[in-house]
């Protein structure tokens, strides 16, 4: 089954989403979050993500300025949200970044 192609406007909002190199750095850290972060003491392994407090600790920075670039990555369709509790982990949405990826290469 063929997915629609991201629109135009899809792909700004990816490449706006990828602007920015501590975005750049939590899409990579979590492409491998069992080499970049611990694991959580409420879920076992990383398939549900990392939790924000770990990205945040990473990136060294607020609460909010984490918060809002996870917000960003995730609204550009890249990363994944899973309320667990009172946390939530986030994952890449592999799909959804080979799509892009994809699309790019027969674009350019």
């Amino acid at each position: 089954m063929n997915e629609t192609p991201l629109t135009t406007s899809d792909e700004l909002e990816i490449f706006k989403a990828l602007a920015n190199e501590n975005r750049l750095l939590i899409l990579q850290w979590l492409k491998h979050p069992e080499q970049h972060f611990p694991p959580h003491k409420e879920v076992e392994g990383f398939d549900n993500g990392v939790c924000v407090a770990f990205i945040q600790a990473k990136l060294n920075l607020s609460q909010a300025a984490t918060s809002q670039y996870l917000g960003i990555l995730q609204k550009a369709g890249l990363l994944i949200a899973t309320r667990i509790g009172k946390w939530t982990y986030y994952r890449r949405d592999e799909k959804a970044l080979t799509r892009f990826v994809d699309q790019l290469k027969d674009a350019i």
